[in-house]
């Protein structure tokens, strides 16, 4: 027996109130990336193959600032 053949005959032999649990922890695995994730994911797989890209090493908030210098600084929502 497979084990999707398992999972079935336990799926089939739940009360339908556990289904429900199990139905949104089975959802978690369904985020797929999508196209633009994908050419992300890759183009980091290449830098990090290749050694290129630009490195930051630093704080979350120095990293943060230096985007804001980048963009000529930010405008505060009040």
């Amino acid at each position: 027996m497979s084990n999707r053949e398992k999972v079935i005959e336990i799926v089939n032999a739940m009360p339908e109130y556990r289904i429900v649990g199990l139905l949104a922890f089975l959802r978690t695995f369904e985020d797929i990336p999508n196209d633009e994730t994908v050419t992300a994911m890759e183009q980091v797989d290449e830098m990090i193959r290749t050694g290129s890209g630009q490195r930051f090493q630093g704080s979350a908030a120095e990293f943060f600032s230096m985007l804001d210098e980048e963009d000529g600084g930010v405008e505060e929502n009040a």
